[in-house]
């Protein structure tokens, strides 16, 4: 990330990129082809800008057979390939690979079958994620996973990364969304995975391909499952003197038999961002906030409310609120999903760190969290989701200064260590990536980590899609086409 980054001014290998152009071109003559250095800038990075590298060339597909066209080219030639979306993602699994083509799947974004009766989608990977819900309302439906990135973000990243969203404690991630799923081989072979049914018969590829990043096919199409719009929503807002206390209430309202539809937290330095930013009336004197959503029936919402508000106020609570329409539902959780961007106010830089715990550590882990920020001398603004365990700590630093980079990428390791030490893992929905190679022997045995190669290979043999991510060591690679995980990433 720290050393120089490749001259990219002149062609890496400029015969094989010549014949690379040249094939690509004769194999998808209306293929969208960007060459020149400038015009390829855009796509060098995902949302994590520390690490950044340019491709040899960038392809803009709007058909499958065009992708198909670009997976057989580049297979023939032995180029890596990666596959990127919106370009949302956290953990630089989106990084081109300066030796190969990035596949950027963005125009493909057609919703092509909407269908309510099954409660069902098929759509293109270029959807965005909150496009799926604006087309179902008029059913009745919606998609429960909803990323902060939703308005942004693309279905096919969500696949890639198994992403989640403030609802994910009651409905679940990605994987747990999704029904079937059109791949295409590193051949450019197509292949079904899944169907319309619950479950099926063998392996179940569906769960193992999402959350695979990439490295092993490039998904066209996806059916993923619509839920129906609960009668009524409510929110919950409940402020505390101590990270303790709220984090306290999270175990306390799962073990009460409660599941929300979320139960998000915020500390004092992101309640105050967000406040600011997105005027939604929380309690700034608040050490940290909980927003707990209930819905359901109207009979059922309003017993669990009162539940809730009964807990809460046992636990210690300093303020209580419950939303009294949609309107105002709508404003407490755009506080919370405008927290990210609220917090970049704060300072020049933000590093988002996703690591997931067990929820009983939530304020053991918080504690240690800020702890460990003051002996490095930096600011972290927490913003999670509670329920689910998958803290998402905001790590303030200003990237002009080597020193605070330094800072601020080993106190994010450190948070990932400690949240495996608790039982936890290092990511939730952000993703491995390049960001996590070097936690992962942390989680993973060294058996487990030549089985996750092992996996690979079976999809990938030749190990060109998206090389150097997710898998620290890649050992039947040809050196050249593992990534290192500092030396290529920065300007």
């Amino acid at each position: 990330m720290h050393g120089s980054q490749p001259d990219t001014t002149q062609p890496l290998l400029p015969v094989d990129r010549q014949r690379l152009l040249a094939d690509l071109r004769a194999a998808a003559p209306a293929l969208e082809l960007i060459a020149d250095i400038e015009s390829q800038r855009p796509y060098e990075c995902d949302a994590l800008t520390l690490y950044r590298q340019l491709p040899l060339a960038t392809a803009l597909p709007t058909t499958v057979e065009e992708v198909q066209a670009v997976l057989r080219v580049c297979h023939r030639l032995g180029v890596p390939v990666v596959a990127r979306g919106a370009g949302t993602g956290l953990c630089a699994g989106a990084m081109p690979h300066p030796e190969g083509v990035l596949l950027v799947l963005s125009k493909l974004d057609r919703i092509l079958a909407l269908d309510p009766e099954t409660r069902s989608a098929r759509v293109q990977p270029g959807v965005a994620n909150l496009a799926i819900s604006r087309a179902a309302a008029a059913h009745g439906l919606y998609y429960a996973p909803d990323p902060s990135s939703q308005i942004a973000c693309t279905i096919g990243g969500n696949v890639a990364e198994n992403s989640g969203g403030v609802h994910c404690l009651k409905y679940g991630l990605t994987t747990h969304n999704l029904l079937a799923m059109t791949l295409l081989t590193v051949e450019g072979e197509r292949v079904s995975i899944g169907g319309t049914g619950l479950d099926g018969p063998g392996l179940d590829l569906l769960a193992l391909l999402t959350g695979s990043e990439g490295l092993l096919g490039i998904v066209v199409e996806i059916t993923v499952k619509l839920l129906p719009q609960p009668p009524l929503a409510r929110v919950i807002l409940a402020g505390f003197a101590s990270v303790r206390a709220a984090g306290d209430a999270v175990g306390a309202i799962i073990s009460a038999g409660i599941v929300p539809a979320g139960l998000e937290m915020m500390d004092q330095l992101a309640i105050r961002a967000a406040e600011d930013f997105a005027g939604a009336g929380y309690p700034r004197e608040a050490a940290a906030l909980l927003l707990c959503e209930l819905d359901g029936t109207r009979e059922e919402v309003a017993e669990q409310i009162v539940r809730v508000q009964d807990l809460l106020q046992q636990l210690g609570a300093t303020s209580l609120r419950v939303s009294a329409d949609e309107h105002e539902r709508a404003l407490l959780w755009a506080g919370r999903k405008s927290a990210f961007p609220a917090v970049g106010r704060l300072a020049p830089d933000y590093y988002c760190m996703d690591g997931t715990i067990p929820r009983g550590q939530v304020a053991h882990v918080l504690e240690e969290i800020s702890r460990l920020a003051a002996g490095y001398g930096l600011a972290v603004a927490n913003v999670f989701h509670a329920g689910d365990g998958n803290l998402h700590p905001l790590i303030l630093f200003d990237a002009a200064s080597p020193e605070q980079i330094h800072k601020a990428e080993a106190l994010g390791a450190d948070i990932l260590e400690l949240s495996v030490r608790v039982g936890g893992c290092i990511t939730g929905e952000h993703g491995v990536g390049l960001e996590k190679l070097r936690q992962m022997p942390s989680q993973f045995s060294t058996a487990e980590l030549h089985q996750l190669e092992d996996i690979k290979a079976a999809f990938d043999p030749a190990l060109t899609l998206n090389p150097g991510k997710g898998i620290p060591i890649l050992k039947r690679c040809q050196e050249y086409r593992a990534l290192p995980s500092r030396e290529h990433g920065n300007d």
